[in-house]
């Protein structure tokens, strides 16, 4: 089955491709359910369809917890002469890129598309189909137990459709695109997700961890070693990392170190799980983590710059101004976050921080005008009509 799959995608250059998972109560999500949807025979246009298209789209529901053979589509899922559409694809990207040992690359993702086309940032596959196909889809199977076999038919039938119109849905958008003179921006955006993936970084675990910043250099030697120990427990059990300890309850740890099972079980929110069964271990990896450097938590020099958040506030009018004029979402331009650290870095020296907002499609649209905005070259103002109106200095 996989191989006819593969060989009708690499005839017809293209392959739609969705999922179904489950994560409750697991380390990493596990792959439940792959639906692909391919063309019969290939386009004569494949960039700009002017007329409906006549071949036929084949749909096809893999069961990758039966006897399931993925290496034919995943070598397809690497072929850059195959472009893969997916809607809203990241964690399925991440989760076929692990499950199936392939990278995916020549990614259209419908979700994105609609982005730049004034469909709004995070428009739904259902609401996607009823704009723009005029399609209504039924189906509310998408939180019911995808690992439980037999799949029930409403099940069966739900992914099916789920998938079925995924083809049809990306040419469509493609189309609009190439009219908008938009494409290589929305491929460009899209070339991101091929990077997607579901690895947990303990540095970045350790980064996220709340109220780090307060810790002391030691406090934080010791979180970073307890991070370590969570994740290769939690990778082992199979478990959520929360399981064994939230990270509020990690983080009070590492603040208190515990030198005994007694002293561990005098703080807050630690699971009795992990109290009655790894007790030595926490305490253990207490032990190491005292006297190992662990590194400054991320955002602490942006937070010792409080008087950038009117900045930020005058460049996120600027973004909404150039969003709104553009028929673009304001997030998909720049986040507040992304504006914060773009601020406090040329207030800080830097010239250029390292942001997205100033790389390919955005910094066009928005990243070459806040750093004349920062530099004192562009002005905002409120026009005759109330709306925001932009001027530069002569």
């Amino acid at each position: 089955m996989t191989v006819e799959i593969a060989e009708r995608a690499e005839a017809s250059g293209r392959l739609a491709i969705d999922t179904e998972f489950v994560s409750e109560g697991r380390y990493q999500a596990l792959l439940c359910l792959v639906q692909v949807a391919t063309r019969e025979s290939a386009s004569e246009d494949a960039v700009l369809p002017s007329e409906p298209r006549e071949d036929a789209v084949l749909t096809e529901v893999l069961d990758p917890l039966d006897d399931l053979d993925p290496a034919p589509l995943a070598d397809t899922l690497a072929d850059p002469q195959v472009e893969i559409v997916l809607h809203a694809g990241r964690q399925d990207v991440a989760i076929l890129k692990r499950t199936w040992g392939t990278e995916i690359t020549r990614v259209f993702d419908t979700q994105v598309a609609a982005a730049f086309l004034g469909y709004g940032a995070q428009e739904g596959y259902e609401a996607l189909c009823r704009r723009v196909l005029d399609l209504s889809l039924r189906g509310n199977e998408g939180f019911t137990h995808w690992d439980r076999r037999p799949l029930t038919p409403a099940q069966l039938k739900y992914a099916r459709e789920d998938a079925a119109h995924l083809l049809e849905l990306g040419e469509a958008l493609r189309a609009q695109l190439v009219e908008a003179g938009r494409l290589e921006w929305a491929l460009e955006e899209c070339a991101a997700l091929e990077r997607s993936s579901d690895a947990r970084d303990p540095d970045d675990v350790y980064a996220r961890l709340p109220k780090i910043a307060r810790l002391n250099v030691d406090q934080r030697g010791i979180a970073r070693e307890l991070v370590e120990w969570r994740e290769r427990s939690a990778r082992e059990q199979g478990r959520p990392a929360g399981w064994l300890a939230p990270d509020q309850a990690l983080v009070e740890i590492a603040r208190r170190g515990p030198r005994n099972k007694r002293e561990l079980g005098d703080i807050r929110g630690v699971p009795k799980g992990t109290l009655h069964r790894r007790a030595e271990e926490v305490v253990a990896a207490v032990e190491r983590g005292r006297g190992r450097a662990a590194p400054e938590p991320h955002g602490e020099r942006v937070r010792r710059d409080p008087g950038a958040a009117s900045v930020v506030g005058l460049a996120a009018a600027l973004v909404r101004c150039r969003a709104a004029g553009n028929g673009l979402a304001p997030e998909l331009l720049a986040t507040q976050a992304e504006l914060k650290r773009l601020v406090t870095g040329v207030r800080g020296g830097e010239p250029e921080p390292p942001v997205r907002v100033l790389d390919g499609w955005r910094r066009e649209v928005i990243g070459a005008e806040l750093l004349e905005l920062l530099a004192g070259k562009v002005a905002l103002r409120v026009g005759p009509s109330g709306e925001i109106e932009v001027t530069r200095s002569s």
